[in-house]
This record gives C-alpha cells, sequence and structure tokens, in this order.
C-alpha cells in the first residue's frame, strides 16, 4: 500500500493507532497514512511486531510507514491498562506530532495474563487472573485510552475515535466467552461517548471485524485452506485491508455525521440486529 491508493484527504492531521506495530493495528496505521496523517505507532513492546513474524521492532514499522506514504511517524511503547503509561502516550504523541485529531483503538486481543491463549478458556473454568487480563486488556484499555484522548478532543471541540471490537460480541459462546463478554462492553462504551461527545462534534464509531488473515490469528488455530480464497465468495477469512477500508469512511470525510455505529466486517458471517 503506498500513498497513492488514496487521496490525501488527512493531511495535516495527527492520528493514534494502538496495538500498531502487527496485523490489523498496522494496516489501520498504514490507511492513516496513505491519506496524509502523521501517526504515532503504539505497541506494548518493541518486539512485538515480530511474535508471529510481521515484522522487526516497533520502531521499524514506524520508520517504514514514514518513509512509504512521506508522513511523520513516532513509536510510543506503553500498557494501556495504566492510566500512566496512557497519559505518557498522549503526552508524547501529542509533543512530537501535534494533538490528537484521530484515535483508532485497536489494542486488545483474547490474551491470558502470561501471554498465549487462556486454558481453559470457557465461561466457568477460566482462570481469575485471565478473566482480569482479558478485561483489562480489552474493555479497561478503551475506557480509559478513550477518555485520555477524548478530554482533549472535547477542548478543540473536534475528533473521530474509533474502536475496534469484534464479532464475538455479538453472540453468546463457550470458548473464548470472557474475550466476547470485554468485546461487547466496549462495543456498548463505544455507543455512550459517542452520546456524551455529539455534541462536541467529535465522532465515535466501533469496527467489528470477523476472521481476519492477521498473522497472531493464522499461527493461533488450525485453519481451513476452503476460506483462504480471496474471491467467489463472501464465506471466506477477510484480508487485513478490507478490514483497514473502514477506517478510511470512519476518518475521513465520508463519515462526518457518522456517530454511534457498529459496523461489522465479516462478509454477513452475522446477520442479524444489535
Amino acid at each position: 500500500m503506498t500513498s497513492s491508493d488514496g487521496a490525501r484527504t488527512l493531511k495535516g492531521k495527527v492520528a493514534l493507532v494502538t496495538g500498531a506495530g502487527r496485523g490489523l493495528g498496522r494496516a489501520f496505521a498504514e490507511k492513516l497514512a496513505a491519506m496524509g496523517a502523521d501517526v504515532a505507532i503504539h505497541g506494548m513492546r518493541e518486539n512485538g511486531p515480530a511474535e508471529y513474524g510481521e515484522g522487526s521492532t516497533l520502531t521499524a514499522v514506524a520508520e517504514e510507514i514514514a518513509k512509504a506514504h512521506g508522513v511523520r511517524t513516532i513509536r510510543v511503547l506503553g500498557d494501556l491498562t495504566q492510566g500512566a503509561d496512557i497519559t505518557r502516550v498522549v503526552e508524547t504523541t501529542t509533543r512530537e506530532l501535534g494533538p490528537i485529531e484521530i484515535l483508532v483503538h485497536n489494542a486488545g486481543g483474547d490474551i491470558a495474563a502470561k501471554g498465549g491463549k487462556p486454558d481453559p478458556n470457557d465461561a466457568i473454568g477460566i482462570k481469575e487472573e485471565d478473566v482480569r487480563a482479558v478485561l483489562d486488556r480489552n474493555l479497561l484499555s478503551t475506557i480509559l485510552t478513550c477518555q485520555a484522548v477524548a478530554q482533549e478532543m472535547m477542548k478543540r471541540r473536534q475528533g473521530r475515535i474509533v474502536t475496534i471490537g469484534s464479532v464475538a460480541a455479538f453472540k453468546g459462546r463457550t470458548n473464548g466467552s470472557i474475550y466476547a463478554v470485554a468485546k461487547a462492553g466496549m462495543t456498548h462504551y463505544t455507543r455512550c461517548l459517542a452520546d456524551q461527545l455529539r455534541a462536541y462534534d467529535i465522532n465515535v464509531n466501533c469496527i467489528a471485524p470477523g476472521d481476519t488473515r492477521t498473522g497472531r490469528f493464522m499461527g493461533t488455530r488450525a485453519v481451513d485452506q476452503n476460506r483462504m480464497v480471496e474471491t467467489g465468495t463472501l464465506d471466506r477469512i477477510a484480508t487485513v485491508d478490507e478490514v483497514a477500508r473502514v477506517v478510511e469512511m470512519f476518518a475521513g470525510p465520508m463519515g462526518a455525521f457518522i456517530s454511534g455505529q457498529v459496523l461489522r466486517v465479516d462478509g454477513a458471517g452475522q446477520c442479524w440486529a444489535a
């Protein structure tokens, strides 16, 4: 993806993308940079992009995006379950690039307290430390990060916030149940935030992807190869760019009067309300 892929409708804007070192987060950062935005590339660990073979370091990812799209980037490290880290991430971005006008909060994941997936990972057997880790990583980080960024946006009476949920939020499930609960909570928090920020001309929306071809997704489960096609059917696993395109709508001019919405990007895998 290069800067010639689309109009530079976000030129001069500053975006913070959390969990941007690999997978969907990097795709969101690439999309915003292609539209001309300067981007803060957030990650929890400097070597995070290498964990599933999607890069080397967070610093390298930031440098590659800057070079590819002719924008300014920085890399910012922080644990977004901790308020002090969030404050530092926001202050560093503002100092180095300018006030944050676009937040894409992508950080999260169905990850246990000690790494990997919780085991067991059902509604009854999951360990207390893993319940707290999954809720903190997804729901708490969303609330705290959005609070910190929204307070500054409110002063300027402008901004766009995009949270990244999951289709897991809309269906009862035995496996990954606490992750589903966390995503359901952050989905509704997005709606609540949109209601509060309406009067400040700040748009708040949620993208809820289905199965997507990220390194982590492909590396942590058996994948049906029949769903790896890219044409001829919507019953397939999405490419990261197919999900990232929605950021162009929510963050760009097309999204000026869209707020409080949750958009599933799953090829009609879920065809029911709410």
